[in-house]
């Protein structure tokens, strides 16, 4: 129930993208801002802004990169952050760009300083200082490129340096998305695949997705297996609630890492304040994981708060899994959803 993509999302996710915004469901603010941009860029012959995607993992951000190049009527290329080691590496990309081509770097808050200090004159000049040897005979040499536009990509906002968030001319962010634009999402999936999707099918699956369009999909993907081995190949109501039973997936779309995550907070910490760090100790996670896996969806629900203390279990989550609030005078403000 993550949404972060896993191994085998990426063929199935490939054939269930949009390729126009028209195709895009949800994010309406972000797509009247980036029709308004696109528009008025393609209409002038002009290079589009760079654009930063942000918000949680599975939410459309790789998507939205694609349909920029897509609507602009030019070339698309992506990398991710980590990936990119050596200087060499970036220069070689940047020099290889193509007049208003759309480059997209997806977790480019996990680009390396040295890498992101080149970037800098590259996004802002359409340059490139590259320093040809070493010592007092070290000489910097300029590249001019190409105009073109960085996308990037991050689920984590605050890690992107001031000096590389100000190079951005559109930082945009992406919301959790609502049943009833999941379920508009599921349909469409549904009808690319051939799964015959019942109206209520639909509902109780958009209801226990997380608000992500990529879990919506993964979750229809298991439904579909289900139905066509034990139930004619149509997913009703009854068939998917069956589904999600044996998925072990709740009504809030928690699986076994989300009750882990809750019930050692509650039953362990007696509801926090706990640090993350201990958290992941007692999970065997990585703090990371916590806070760009699970942590977003809980905390939009209600049922974990972020104090400067540490994190908080809300009155919400107790009565979700049926645990006594502990009679704790200093802790009765946190425990209000």
């Amino acid at each position: 129930m993550a949404g972060q993509a896993a191994e085998d999302d990426a063929g199935f996710e490939q054939s269930l993208r949009p390729r126009r915004l028209a195709e895009y469901i949800g994010q309406g603010k972000v797509k009247d801002q980036l029709s308004l941009a696109v528009e008025a860029a393609r209409t002038r012959g002009e290079t589009l802004d760079h654009v930063l995607l942000y918000g949680p993992p599975g939410l459309g951000k790789t998507t939205l990169a694609g349909i920029i190049a897509a609507e602009l009527g030019v070339a698309f290329q992506s990398t991710a952050g980590p990936l990119l080691q050596i200087k060499g590496d970036l220069t070689a990309i940047l020099t290889n760009v193509q007049a208003r081509q759309v480059l997209f770097f997806d977790e480019v808050h996990r680009l390396q300083p040295q890498l992101e200090e080149v970037l800098y004159s590259a996004l802002e000049d359409y340059r490139l200082d590259i320093i040809i040897g070493q010592g007092p005979a070290a000489r910097t040499h300029t590249l001019e490129l190409k105009p073109f536009t960085f996308v990037a990509a991050t689920t984590r906002a605050g890690l992107v340096s001031a000096p590389l968030r100000s190079r951005f001319g559109l930082i945009l962010r992406l919301e959790f998305y609502q049943p009833a634009e999941l379920e508009i999402i599921l349909r469409r999936s549904a009808q690319i695949l051939g799964v015959p999707l019942d109206p209520d099918g639909g509902a109780v699956l958009a209801r226990r997705c997380r608000g992500t369009p990529r879990i919506a999909n993964r979750l229809l993907r298991r439904v579909r297996d289900f139905a066509q081995v034990r139930a004619q190949g149509k997913i009703t109501a009854a068939v998917a609630e069956e589904a999600l039973a044996l998925l072990e997936v709740d009504e809030y779309g928690f699986d076994e890492a989300d009750r882990r995550l809750m019930l050692a907070l509650i039953e362990k910490f007696e509801g926090g304040p706990v640090g993350v760090n201990t958290l992941a100790a007692v999970l065997a996670e990585e703090p990371d994981a916590i806070e760009e896996i699970y942590e977003p969806y809980l905390m939009q629900i209600g049922f974990l708060s972020r104090t400067p203390r540490g994190r908080v279990a809300t009155a919400l989550a107790y009565r979700h899994f049926r645990v006594a609030l502990p009679a704790r005078g200093d802790q009765a403000g946190l425990f209000t959803p």
